[in-house]
């Protein structure tokens, strides 16, 4: 039987921490700036650390590595 391959949207979208976490980048940062507050615009720079059950489902299911 082949291997079970990684699903190419998510290898885009997210990322695995050397800690086994998963990160991924905020949302609505693709348009329309002037009506987010620049604490917003700050903290969704950085991307998103998922939470716990969340990244297991992600890493599980969409992740293969």
């Amino acid at each position: 039987m082949s291997k079970m391959k990684t699903h190419s949207g998510s290898k885009k979208r997210f990322r695995v921490t050397g800690s086994g976490k998963v990160k991924c980048g905020a949302a609505g940062m693709r348009h329309g700036m002037r009506k987010r507050s620049q604490k917003m615009k700050r903290e969704a720079r950085q991307g998103l650390i998922l939470f716990k059950a969340d990244g297991e489902n992600i890493r599980t299911h969409f992740l293969r590595k």
